[in-house]
């Protein structure tokens, strides 16, 4: 089978489902070159080594200055990106890319197959996601054009994995080969090109004058297509005070922001020269449990918390009433939601929890919540879950980091912590498999067991969701592994929020999805 320009694959039909590209239009150009945007980002930014690092907030620059072998369409689905072509044997096992010929580098070097090699030798090393590549035999490249994955046995979902921008194995010259986690030499083949980081600052990116567009498509869809640098620069601002950047936006210093607290969206619905742009089921809300240290350890603590919880009340609290109620980690109305699991959603029974906590012989253990202010619903959400718990008597401490530093703490797992909120966006749009890897080894970070010993039933299920042929099959396999992280406390999903961004009028092409694209955008004047 040999796919040449957009491959879209159902992600739950496997290789079958592969199709030609259709009809191209007239290729994408700027209706005006020149300017800076100056973007307003709502969290700090930990890195821009997107090999190492799953924070959207490294996500909302790096995926402008990268790209991969595979990307996703605006539907998300799989399309090709710096490969030209993509052969699959009778068999399912080998995967033959051909490159695009003439894109270089940042730095000038043009693309070949080598550089492939050690991006994706690189990724085996230090990628977050690295367990996509354990089925791999092998990888090779026969000539300068050419790159050639081999599995070790047939996997229908492989190519829902390598496509996932989650944490993308972004292609690196070879030369940053061994560069460690969170010091790559920042040097893609995107429309933009790195030129400033100020950690709690500000990113600034420019126009890379030697970018060559993918003319498979004549316009951007998703993360590929043919993407154009119309702005002379980008300026991200980290701004994480939500009214600093409402006013920012409404005095013009700011052409977009990335968030718009509801209270601010009735007033500035008025204002004839902002726009605002709504996305739903943006991130589930959830929190995650160190099931590795007391009293979190102890299931019947665990579900003492889901039992007290009130989800109407905490969503309400983090969202101002831009949410709704969603078990699980799916979306109501995707062809991959299930609602496994369910009875234990939204219990809303203080008894019940204090009947669970007098079977676990709780005696006013100090619970800790960790979370952050860059993220003002996370931040929320963790205050009125306090208070729903210290209702049923626990003795709870809310421990409040930077993002960035939160995130690294719920990523080592051990001590200082007993439930991480978070919300989770890239990963349920991408599909289940993309969501439930952070369930089960190597990449659990979602999951931190006692003595490091991984649940079987979740690693069970998972590999049934990778391996089984049928898409049938891997959607139950799926139900099956979200009715067990519920059940036995997991993760505490709260719903799902509506997420707004804003632009000024002279901003065009610009598009909410999960993560700002500044390819195809243009300032009018």
């Amino acid at each position: 089978m040999h796919v040449k320009g957009i491959v879209f694959i159902g992600l739950l039909a496997g290789l079958t489902g592969l199709a030609a590209a259709p009809a191209q239009s007239a290729n994408f150009e700027c209706p005006r070159k020149g300017g800076e945007l100056t973007f307003a980002s709502e969290a700090k930014i930990n890195s821009l080594d997107m090999h190492a690092s799953n924070v959207i907030s490294t996500r909302n620059v790096a995926m402008n200055l990268y790209e991969s072998l595979m990307t996703r369409n605006e539907k998300n689905e799989p399309i090709l990106e710096l490969a030209d072509s993509l052969a699959v044997s009778p068999d399912g096992m080998s995967f033959t890319f051909k490159l695009r010929p003439g894109i270089h580098f940042h730095n000038g070097k043009e693309l070949s197959s080598a550089d492939v090699v050690a991006s994706f030798d690189r990724y085996a090393k230090i990628g977050l996601e690295r367990a996509m590549l354990e089925n791999v035999e092998k990888w090779e490249a026969p000539d300068g054009a050419t790159f050639v994955i081999r599995l070790k046995k047939a996997q229908p979902t492989f190519i829902e994995d390598l496509s996932s921008f989650s944490v993308p194995i972004v292609i690196i010259p070879a030369e940053s080969k061994d560069d460690p986690p969170q010091r790559l030499n920042i040097v893609g083949t995107g429309p933009f090109q790195l030129v400033e980081f100020v950690p709690d600052s500000h990113v600034k990116l420019k126009r890379y004058e030697g970018y060559k567009p993918n003319t498979q498509l004549g316009e951007r869809t998703g993360f590929g297509g043919y993407k154009v640098a119309c702005l002379d620069s980008i300026n991200y601002r980290i701004v994480t005070e939500p009214g600093a950047r409402v006013a920012g936006l409404e005095t013009g210093e700011f052409q977009a922001v990335e968030d718009v607290p509801t209270k601010a969206q009735a007033e500035l619905k008025k204002n004839t020269k902002i726009t605002l742009l709504p996305l739903e089921n943006w991130w589930i809300h959830a929190a995650y449990p160190n099931t590795a240290i007391p009293p979190t350890d102890n299931l019947l603590v665990r579900k003492a918390i889901q039992a007290a919880l009130d989800m109407d009340e905490i969503m309400e609290a983090s969202t101002d009433g831009a949410y709704r109620l969603n078990v699980g980690f799916q979306y109501p109305g995707r062809i991959t939601y299930t609602d496994a699991g369910k009875e234990t959603y939204n219990i809303k029974n203080p008894e019940l929890a204090k009947k669970y906590l007098k079977e676990a012989g709780y005696n006013g253990e100090p619970l800790i919540l960790l979370t952050n202010k860059d993220y003002t619903s996370m931040y929320n959400a963790a205050l009125v879950v306090a208070e729903q718990l210290k209702a049923i008597g626990m003795n709870v401490k809310l421990e409040v980091l930077d993002w960035p530093a939160s995130l690294q703490r719920w990523d080592k797992g051990g001590p200082g912590w007993n439930f991480f909120f978070n919300g989770t966006g890239t990963q349920p749009a991408l599909g289940p498999l993309a969501t439930m890897k952070f369930f089960v080894p190597p990449t659990n970070i979602a999951y931190h067991p006692k003595d490091n010993v991984a649940d079987p039933d979740l690693v069970a299920a998972y590999a049934d969701m990778v391996s089984q042929p049928k898409a049938e099959d891997r959607q139950a396999a799926f139900a099956r592994m979200q009715k067990v992280i519920l059940e036995k406390v997991y993760a505490l999903p709260f719903g799902s929020l509506t997420k707004v961004q804003a632009v000024r009028e002279n901003v065009k092409g610009f598009t909410p999805f999960r993560i700002p694209r500044f390819s195809n955008v243009w300032l009018e004047n």
